[in-house]
């Protein structure tokens, strides 16, 4: 520009003075931005509005020249840049060419967004950039703005271009290759003017393409097979796609049977800094020939230098992801597993390099090329390849690490590579011992490295990771406090422009997701989605972190959500998820991850809003998953866990068997590859026991439910205080003792599950976001208690703890109606046993409360309907309000609707739309009433066979309205069915269930009234013992149900003594009931 616009040169000069570090493109923190500004745009500007200011510039001091520069362009520059003989043309034209060749990708946009800024600042500087890139998303978003004219120079490129371009080519090479030269001589022309315009049209305007096919031709092969001469090559090049691919493939494949062929390209491909031939041998242990072997014949597409010490680089970044791209690449993929052997080759290097120092300092010996990439680059490769290792990799990492430390036991990159892979061994698959020993060994290279020492950040940062782990595996707040506070040291030791910083910021805002997740604290899950939105922006595409960074920013707000229930955040969370999904396609090492990470938001999303297709979608992207973690993966156990998980919420859903069991299958088969002391295991066990609760509660079979209780004691066990997870072992074992008790009656168990729910409460102090979690499985338990003791204070604590739960939980939190639901359930239950009518009201307004936050299809509810209708019929029973009745039925009707064949729960809303008919049918006398309850409670029936716990309740109500339609139709076959239902719902009531005293005061007043239709002999002899059972309860019988039973005791004695010999004892007996009941009759009068 100085030779260009003399009236530049002293401002140039004066910028160069006043910061030399300019002129140095090695110097830290000078960025590109920085030097376009002081070395371009300042000169430029300043030239321009030369004028004012008094002396020569070369006499201005540099905050003067720094204050005319920020002052601002003055109104007349436009008229003063005509003054520049340079300028008076026109504008002074830059030419950015190959932008999109550029490593640093966060530089680039960083000198773009300043460019933009100049230009929008400075609109009437003579000055333009003239731009020439491939379509890179990171620099069109920059670039896709207002100011800025886009163009595709494949639009603007003739056929006559191409065609000067190949011929100013073929020219020069006719002159040096004799082949041609001997081609034409004997053959004429070449190439002919046909296959010219043919090979001008196949190119199609693009001088990259065009220039890669004019090396594939003129290229100097020494493989057998290949095309040996450019005029044999011709043709082929013309077969070619017109894509790049297709070259590529072409052009690989002449060395793709050549020994080292796939290590030597999967190399070049996913080095981080290229490396001359020798330097690719010795990092691979191979020789240099051998390298050179393969590269030659791939000249058209890789740059092979002339000299050993010039780096191979490829023509165009285009290969690179061409080779990257197993779709596109096929046999020629260079595979992320790749990472892993360069992992060990690299600390072989350094081994290496260490035994020729022969006890001089490391530092002090010379490193060839392999030793000097190692030493800056094996732990990007550690990092890439960290969940790709398999066992004997990791043991051999280690060996290598500990031979090196031998020779040199002080070097701290040395410690730190050991930490680095003792701690990937103790999260693979490694004990407790591992990790700390990975801890360890993170504090001593962190001391040997001071406060000034440049890689002390790098040291910081490995400390937090490992502290980390530490804190996940054992739940030690005291480790997770100490890795944030680390991290928030490593981010003050870097400046904004560091590409590292991106990652420190990453760093600190999972650490803080962490903590939230523990303490539930709002500012670490604010200030952590701050931090992860300002990783991703210095993150964006094509960066090799861009999925990472949209990865963790998608957790966040998914654990935002959870705690503030805002919707946006969950869907925000969901589009991050997909496109970090898109940005990991098979076989990227990360695509399970982000496969079970959409997931299990999907899955929050099937909560929010019911729609099923989410689930489905869960189900399937778990089921890839799975299948990229084969036999015997490391993860695998993980997608193992989480198909599980996805089949159990499916089986929420759908209620079919089919379901659950899958979930058991996938649960089990993760237990066994999570033996002890896998750090996993109790969450395997937790999971597991979780599944056979719930498959219990559909088939009641006991095994399961012991199987669960074991599985969560287990899990217990290995949760010890601190751990994280602890309280949510805790619930779960409360929660399987809880079902057990529903069936069993053993009230130890009830009792042991309400101390589980405690324990957990107290491990979740406000503001716990699983608080109000633990309160509603408290409430249960005790609400569950009650039902059996009649313990009013049980009931009592259990409404206090939901009305805790419900403040804790304001609208639009998704498990408010869970908790509307559970204080509706105490209160009535409270109702039930005082009477209190404020108490019913109270719990109906609840459930309608909860039903408009369940609106459809919302997969709970059915359940609200079902309340809602429970606490109507309740109501209608104290009141008589024949609206209560009928808007019961009406939900239950509903309810129905949402429960079709095969639903869990189908069999309960039969049932209870047969109730509230029934009752209705009492009063109104309506015979379709009793037709249809009649007609449900059959199919209730069927739904509940043998053992099933609910069929003797189902055995009740069919009798209950067979024997009601027979007292108004006089049908002898209802009544004699009804007492079939009361016999077999009375055998499964055994003599110290609390329900049996109703079960035979309902058989008795049935057999009664055969006997008055049908008086023979054996209704009456099996009736009598029957009554003398009930009288036997006659503390749980109110003294109107004694009278009853006693007269019809009495009557059946009678009938017995009139039908058989009477004898003496008879009329005794009969007596002394006459003598009882006609006391009981003068006491229930008076009462």
């Amino acid at each position: 520009m100085a030779a260009a616009i003399p009236e530049t040169e002293a401002f140039i000069r004066l910028a160069v003075k006043a910061k030399p570090a300019l002129l140095r493109p090695d110097e830290a923190g000078v960025s590109l931005r920085k030097r376009m500004q002081q070395l371009v745009y300042a000169p430029l500007k300043a030239a321009v509005e030369q004028g004012p200011m008094v002396g020569t510039p070369a006499q201005w001091s540099p905050s003067a020249w720094i204050r005319r520069f920020v002052r601002g362009a003055s109104a007349g520059v436009a008229q003063k840049a005509t003054t520049i003989p340079a300028l008076a043309r026109g504008p002074f034209l830059i030419v950015l060419d190959g932008l999109d060749e550029c490593d640093d990708k966060e530089e680039v946009q960083e000198l773009i967004d300043g460019m933009l800024a100049f230009f929008e600042e400075h609109p009437l500087i003579p000055v333009r950039v003239f731009i020439t890139s491939r379509v890179e998303l990171h620099i069109q978003a920059r670039l896709n703005v207002s100011g800025v004219r886009l163009g595709n120079l494949a639009d603007h490129c003739s056929d006559d271009d191409i065609a000067t371009f190949l011929d100013v080519l073929l020219e020069d090479e006719k002159r040096r290759n004799p082949v041609i030269q001997a081609y034409i001589i004997e053959h004429g022309e070449w190439p002919a003017p046909s296959d010219i315009r043919k090979l001008i049209r196949h190119i199609g305007g693009s001088f990259i393409f065009g220039s890669t096919v004019f090396k594939f031709i003129m290229g100097l092969t020494t493989e057998p097979g290949h095309p040996k001469t450019p005029m044999d090559r011709l043709p082929l090049a013309l077969q070619m796609s017109p894509g790049l691919d297709g070259l590529y493939a072409q052009t690989l494949a002449r060395s793709q049977e050549l020994p080292h062929f796939l290590h030597i390209i999967s190399t070049i491909a996913l080095l981080q800094d290229p490396l001359p031939t020798s330097g690719i041998a010795e990092l691979l242990g191979i020789g240099t020939y051998e390298v050179v072997n393969v590269l030659i014949n791939l000249q058209a597409i890789i740059q092979l230098p002339g000299t050993d010490n010039m780096p191979v680089t490829l023509f165009h970044t285009s290969l690179r992801d061409f080779l990257t791209t197993q779709t596109r690449s096929g046999p020629f993929f260079a595979h992320p597993r790749h990472h892993v052997h360069l992992f060990l080759r690299c600390l072989h290097c350094e081994l290496n390099h260490r035994r020729c120092a022969k006890g001089a300092p490391a530092e002090s010996t010379p490193r060839k090329f392999a030793a000097t990439y190692a030493l800056q680059y094996s732990e990007g490769h550690l990092r890439r390849g960290q969940h790709l290792f398999e066992a004997r990799e990791s043991d051999a990492a280690i060996c290598l690490c500990r031979k090196a430390l031998e020779l040199f036991p002080s070097a701290p990159e040395l410690v730190q590579t050991l930490a680095h892979v003792t701690l990937r061994h103790a999260t693979h698959g490694g004990t407790p011992m591992d990790l700390e020993k990975a801890v360890s060994l993170t504090r001593e290279a962190l001391k040997l490295r001071s406060l000034s020492h440049p890689d002390r950040s790098h040291s910081l940062r490995a400390l937090g990771d490992a502290l980390r782990e530490s804190y996940r595996c054992n739940g030690n707040m005291a480790d997770l406090d100490e890795a944030i506070s680390l991290y928030r040291e490593v981010l003050e030791l870097q400046p904004t422009h560091l590409p590292d910083r991106s990652r420190s910021l990453d760093n600190l805002g999972v650490a803080l997701c962490d903590r939230y997740e523990r303490a539930g604290a709002a500012p670490d899950i604010e200030e952590a989605i701050s931090l992860l939105r300002g990783a991703l922006r210095l993150r964006p595409s094509p960066h090799p972190d861009y999925s990472q960074s949209l990865n963790s920013l998608g957790s966040s707000l998914w654990l935002s959500y959870h705690h503030t229930c805002v919707a946006s955040d969950l869907e925000e969370s969901i589009s991050l998820f997909r496109e970090a999904l898109k940005h990991r396609p098979y076989p990227h090492p990360d695509r399970p991850e982000s496969l079970n990470e959409l997931a299990i938001a999907l899955h929050d999303h099937h909560e929010h809003t019911g729609t099923e297709s989410d689930l489905v979608e869960a189900i399937l992207l778990h089921i890839e998953a799975l299948t990229l973690r084969p036999s015997p993966h490391p993860d695998r156990s993980e997608s193992l866990f989480n198909l599980g998980s996805a089949f159990r919420k499916r089986h929420r859903q759908t209620g079919s068997l089919a379901h659950i069991d899958a979930a058991i299958s996938m649960y089990r088969e993760a237990l066994e590859l999570r033996p002890p002391p896998h750090p996993a295991r109790s969450a395997s066990l937790d999971n597991l026991g979780y599944a056979l609760w719930t498959r219990h509660q559909q088939t009641r079979t006991i095994t399961d439910i012991d199987e669960a209780v074991s599985m969560c004691r287990e899990a217990l066990e290995l949760r010890p205080s601190p751990h994280p997870a602890r309280s949510t072992s805790l619930t779960n074992l409360g929660k399987v003792l809880w079902g057990r008790h529903h069936q069993t009656r053993i009230k130890a168990d009830i009792d042991e599950a309400i101390s589980m729910c405690r324990a957990a409460l107290e491990l979740q102090p406000p503001p716990h976001p699983d608080r109000s979690t633990s309160l509603n499985n408290l409430a249960n338990a005790l609400w569950s208690r009650h039902h059996q003791t009649r313990i009013k204070a049980d009931i009592d604590e259990a409404i206090s703890t939901c009305r805790e739960a419900l403040e804790i939980q304001p609208p639009p939190d998704p498990d408010r109606s869970t908790s509307l639901n559970n204080l509706g359930n105490a209160l009535w239950s409270r109702h039930q046993q005082t009477g209190i009518i404020a108490d019913i009201d109270e719990a109906i307004s609840m459930y309608y409360e909860a039903l408009e936050l369940r609106p459809p299809p919302h997969p709970t509810r059915s359940t609200s309907l079902n309340n809602i209708g429970n606490a109507l019929w309740s109501r209608y029973q104290q009141t008589g309000i024949i609206a209560d009745i009928d808007e019961a039925i009406s939900m239950y009707r509903e309810a129905l609707e949402l429960r079709p064949p095969l639903h869990p729960d189908r069999s309960t809303s039969l049932n209870n739309l047969a109730n509230a008919l029934w009752s209705r049918h009492q009063q109104t006398r309506i015979e379709a009433d009793i037709d249809e309850a009649i007609s449900v409670s059959r199919e209730a029936l069927k739904l509940r066979p043998s053992p099933h716990p609910d069929r003797l309740t189902s055995l009740t109500t069919l009798g209950n309205v067979l024997w009601s339609r027979h007292q108004q139709t006089r049908i002898v076959a209802d009544i004699g069915e009804a007492i079939s239902m009361y016999h077999e719902a009375l055998q499964l009531r055994p003599f110290h269930h609390p329900d049996r005293p109703h079960a035979l005061r309902g058989l008795v007043i049935s057999l009664v009234e055969m006997c008055s239709v049908n008086p023979t002999l054996p209704f009456i002899q099996n009736a009598i013992p029957f009554c003398e059972e009930l009288l036997a309860f006659h503390y749980l019988v109110k003294n109107e149900y004694r009278l009853e039973i006693v007269c019809h005791l009495a009557f059946f004695l009678w009938k017995r003594a009139k039908a058989t010999q009477r004898t003496e004892e008879d009329d005794s007996y009969i007596a002394k009931l006459l003598k009882e009941a006609r006391q009981l009759a003068i006491s229930t009068s008076t009462t």
